[in-house]
C-alpha cells in the first residue's frame, strides 16, 4: 500500500540559514503522526514544502503516491491542510468560507452545504456560522481552518499546531474527530509543542532539530521507556541551567520590601 507521506532529501536555505537539511521521512497510511521539535527546528518549513506552499531547494515530497511538485493537482486533491498563521478569507462568514472552499474543490453545492452543517456543529461553531471570520477568536479561527481542511474528506490531513489557542472542550472534540478520521482510514500528520498531547494522541512521532530528523517511529519506540517530554529533551541535547538561570535579580516586589 502506498505510504501517505514520503519526504526524501528535502532541503531549504534562507540566505545563510539552513532551515531544513536533507530531511527524509515516511508516514504510513492510517496513523496519527506527531512532528515535534524546538522553535526554529524546521517543522513549519518542512510541512510547507510537503504541502506545496514552499518549493524546496532540493528533494521531493509525495502525497499518497503523487509528487507534490510534478503533479500538484493530484497531490493537493488528496490532502487537507491547516497551516499555522495563514490568513483566511476572513470577510466571509464561517458558513460562506466553507462554501467557498468547497466550490474551489469542485464539490457539488448541496454536498458542501450538508458537510458544512455537520462540521460547524461538530466543532462548536454552529452558533457562529453567520459571523464573519474576522470577528472569530484565535481558537475559533483554528476550528474553522480545520473545518476547511476536512471538508472534502481528504486521504491525508496535515495540521500545523492544530490545538494552539483551542479551549479544552473544543480540544477534546477535535481529538475525537481526528481519531474517528484515522479509524476510517485517513492519516493525520500534525506538529505540536505539547509533548503530553502528542504522546497521548499519536501512533507515531518524529523528532526534528536543526532541520534534521533525530528520531522517528512508533511513539512508544521513540520514547524508549521515558515520557516523551524527557526523551525529547534528551534527543535535542537540552540541559537544565543553574537554578535562577542568571536571573537572580528577578524578584517579586514583595520580596524586595
Amino acid at each position: 500500500m502506498t505510504d501517505a507521506l514520503v519526504l526524501s532529501g528535502l532541503a531549504k536555505r534562507f540566505g545563510t540559514k539552513i532551515a531544513v537539511d536533507n530531511l527524509s521521512l515516511t508516514v504510513p497510511r492510517g496513523v496519527l503522526f506527531g512532528l515535534v521539535g524546538p522553535n526554529g527546528a524546521g517543522k513549519t518549513t518542512t510541512l510547507s514544502m510537503a504541502t506545496g506552499l514552499l518549493r524546496p531547494d532540493v528533494g521531493t515530497a509525495t502525497i499518497l503516491g503523487h509528487d507534490v511538485w510534478s503533479d500538484p493537482p493530484a497531490a493537493k486533491a488528496r490532502m487537507g491542510v491547516m497551516p499555522d498563521g495563514m490568513r483566511l478569507f476572513d470577510r466571509l462568514s464561517g458558513r460562506e468560507l466553507l462554501r467557498y472552499v468547497g466550490l474551489l474543490r469542485g464539490m457539488p453545492p448541496a454536498e458542501v452545504d450538508r458537510r458544512s452543517v455537520d462540521l460547524l456543529a461538530a466543532l462548536g461553531l454552529a452558533g457562529d456560522a453567520d459571523t464573519v471570520v474576522a470577528d472569530y477568536s484565535a481558537g475559533m479561527t483554528k476550528k474553522i481552518s480545520l473545518a476547511c481542511a476536512l471538508l472534502h474528506a481528504p486521504g491525508l490531513l496535515i495540521l500545523d499546531e492544530p490545538f494552539e489557542a483551542v479551549d479544552p472542550v473544543s480540544g477534546e472534540a477535535i481529538r475525537d474527530i481526528l481519531r474517528g478520521y484515522v479509524r476510517s482510514g485517513g492519516t493525520v500528520v500534525m506538529s505540536s509543542h505539547v509533548m503530553e498531547l502528542v504522546e497521548q494522541l499519536c501512533d507515531g512521532v518524529g523528532v526534528i532539530a536543526g532541520g534534521r530528523v533525530l528520531a522517528v517511529g512508533a511513539t512508544a519506540q521513540v520514547c524508549a521507556g521515558l515520557p516523551l517530554q524527557q526523551r525529547f529533551l534528551q534527543l535535542v541535547g537540552a540541559t537544565a541551567g543553574p537554578q535562577g538561570g542568571g536571573l537572580e535579580w528577578l524578584r517579586s516586589s514583595s520580596d524586595s520590601n
